[in-house]
């Protein structure tokens, strides 16, 4: 279990953890036991708690076997229990991990990363989550740095070709809107134009999910690794020059993990 593998690094910065299910409790003290939990899993049971916070999950049919499920998320509570951030699914087969929400955040040190070759930018590529399973809402991560003196442009400029990230489209993956940080302003005075620009290191927050869907099943069956590709496109300037656009392509592979569809061993 993901989250079970993030323990020792959420509590490494402060932060404890508990799972709110509407199981009963003999099945997640089951779960607990094959899965090796080490964390709090509580039973909300007939959903009380579930309702009261307003998650009670609605698209599921009241003669479905799963009614009472809520809609997927994580609370972030402070030390005095008062919500400081939220993050939730659409859908019940989906789900954020713990190293996509601290990405969000800003406090999650990525393992490893890859150095790209670009011109006028250094780019080390990374993603949150080497496994994976059906309905697993990740990351791809790139820290960027322009060289010294380089600026590349940023997303609304006019006239220049900004700094954009595509993730090519395939079955079984579903791409999010990737998430740019704000920008500075950049005065070219030769032209007396004013553009958005990145200067200083920064990164691109590409989010990205394993679609759970029967097709996106039917997609990935027998498949163990799944490779993601895209193209990062920018130009670069410096005080004197504007570099030729670029376009550099880019890769990230994860391992694929089955589902735990169990609820308790018969």
């Amino acid at each position: 279990m993901e989250l079970q593998g993030r323990v020792k690094e959420l509590r490494s910065k402060g932060l404890n953890v508990a799972a709110i299910s509407y199981d009963p409790v003999a099945v997640l003290a089951d779960f607990a036991r094959r899965r090796d939990i080490t964390f709090p899993l509580l039973s909300d049971a007939g959903s009380v708690t579930i309702t009261d916070y307003g998650i009670l999950n609605t698209t599921v049919a009241s003669t479905s076997r799963i009614r009472g499920i809520p809609f997927p998320g994580t609370f972030i509570l402070d030390r005095r229990a008062v919500v400081t951030a939220r993050f939730f699914e659409q859908n019940y087969q989906e789900r954020e991990t713990a190293a996509s929400i601290l990405t969000r955040l800003g406090s999650h040190e990525l393992r490893s990363s890859t150095l790209v070759s670009a011109p006028s930018l250094t780019i080390a590529s990374s993603v949150t989550d080497s496994a994976v399973a059906l309905g697993t809402n990740f990351s791809l991560i790139l820290d960027l740095e322009p060289a010294k003196g380089v600026h590349v442009y940023a997303p609304g400029v006019t006239g220049y070709t900004p700094i954009a990230l595509a993730i090519d489209s395939q079955p079984g993956l579903l791409v999010k809107d990737a998430v740019y940080p704000a920008s500075e302003d950049y005065y070219f005075k030769p032209l007396n134009e004013q553009v958005p620009v990145f200067q200083q290191p920064f990164r691109i927050v590409q989010d990205v999910a394993i679609d759970p869907t029967i097709p996106g099943q039917v997609a990935l069956q027998g498949v163990s690794t799944v490779t993601i590709t895209g193209t990062l496109r920018y130009q670069a300037c410096d005080d004197r020059v504007c570099f030729s656009p670029q376009s550099v392509p880019l890769s990230w592979t994860v391992t694929l993990h089955p589902l735990d569809l169990e609820r308790a061993r018969r």
